[in-house]
C-alpha cells in the first residue's frame, strides 16, 4: 500500500487516502476508523474531481469510532485511473473494488453506495454474493445504461448539464450549474469547492480523456435483482434531480424484502446532503437479522 500525492483538502484527507496499484489501473481508496469494515463506493458526479471521501466526508465522523471504513474512488474519479475500457463501466468499478479488498483481506462485508457506486454494489453482490453479507443503495438505476423511467424525461436535467460541463472541462460556470442541480441545497456549492474540483478537472487530464475515450456496454440487472437474499435498504432523495425517485420504487418492487427510504429535501448524494438520515439507515441495516 501506497500513500497518495497530495490532493486539495476540500476534495479528500491525505491522511486517509491510499493508493493500490493494479494491472489495470491505480486505485485510490480512503480507509479510515476501526472496528468491522464497512465498504463504501464513490457516488457518479463532476469527473475526475468528485471523490469518495467527499460523497461519504459527512458520514465518516458518525461512524469511524465504530467501523473501519473503507471507501473506493470510481474509475477515472479522484485516485482511480486513468482507464479506457469498452464494457459495462460498472464491471470495471467492481473490479477496482475488489482489488482494494482483497488487497486488504477483507473476505465479506457490508456495502455501501449512492449513485454509480451502488450500481457497483449491486454487480458485486450479483456475481460474488458471498462478499456481500448486507447492502445500502440508492440514487441508482440497477443496471449500467439506466433503466426505463415512468415519468421522468430521459436524460435527466443533471445528466444535460454533466454532459455541457464534461465537454467544456474549462468552463467553471457550467460546472458549478451541474452541481447547483445535482444538490438540493446551493447553498453546499461553495466557491472552495468549485474552485477544488475545477483545480482537478485542469490537472487530471489524463482522466478526463480516458474517462471520454471509453465506451460503457449497457448491461440490464433488473430482473437479477431477485435473487438477491441479503438484507438490503434504498435510500433516495426525494428531490433528486439525476436519478428520480421512481428507481427507488422499481428497486424496491424487485428486491421485495427491501426496505425504501427517501429522503426530504435531499438531490443526488444523499450521504452528503442527509448525513444524519443516511447514517441511521446504515445503522438499521446493520441491526436486521
Amino acid at each position: 500500500m501506497t500513500t497518495a500525492p497530495a490532493f486539495p483538502m476540500a476534495l479528500l484527507d491525505n491522511r486517509f487516502q491510499h493508493s493500490l496499484a493494479t494491472d489495470e489501473m491505480e486505485i485510490g481508496f480512503q480507509d479510515r476508523g476501526r472496528g468491522t469494515p464497512l465498504v463504501f463506493v464513490q457516488a457518479w458526479g463532476p469527473r475526475p474531481g468528485a471523490t469518495a471521501a467527499l460523497v461519504y466526508d459527512k458520514v465518516f465522523p458518525l461512524l469511524e469510532d465504530r467501523f473501519r471504513c473503507i471507501a473506493v474512488d470510481l474509475p477515472n474519479y479522484g485516485l482511480t485511473g486513468p482507464v479506457e475500457y469498452k464494457e459495462p463501466v460498472h464491471d470495471v468499478s467492481a473490479r477496482a473494488v475488489l482489488a482494494v479488498l482483497d488487497h486488504l483481506g477483507i473476505e465479506e462485508a457490508p456495502f455501501v453506495g449512492c449513485s454509480m457506486g451502488a450500481t457497483t454494489a449491486i454487480d458485486i453482490a450479483l456475481a460474488q454474493p458471498d462478499r456481500v453479507s448486507r447492502m445500502l443503495i440508492g440514487a441508482c438505476h440497477a443496471s449500467t445504461g439506466g433503466d426505463p423511467y415512468l415519468l421522468t424525461p430521459f436524460p435527466s436535467e443533471v445528466m444535460r448539464l454533466y454532459q455541457e460541463a464534461d465537454a467544456d472541462p474549462e468552463d467553471e460556470d457550467k460546472l458549478r450549474r451541474m452541481l447547483r442541480a445535482l444538490w438540493f441545497d446551493n447553498a453546499l456549492v461553495t466557491d472552495e469547492l468549485v474552485d477544488a474540483l475545477q483545480t482537478v478537472r485542469l490537472t487530471l487530464t489524463d482522466h478526463w480523456a480516458a474517462e471520454r475515450n471509453s465506451v460503457s456496454v449497457p448491461h440490464s440487472n433488473m430482473a437479477a435483482l431477485s435473487r438477491l437474499d441479503m438484507p438490503v435498504t434504498v435510500v433516495h432523495g426525494r428531490h433528486d434531480r439525476m436519478v428520480p425517485f421512481e428507481q427507488a420504487l422499481a428497486i424496491g418492487s424487485y428486491i421485495e424484502h427491501a426496505d425504501v427510504r427517501l429522503l426530504a429535501r435531499c438531490g443526488h448524494w444523499p450521504a452528503y446532503e442527509r448525513p444524519d438520515a443516511f447514517v441511521e439507515a446504515i445503522q438499521s441495516l446493520l441491526a436486521q437479522n
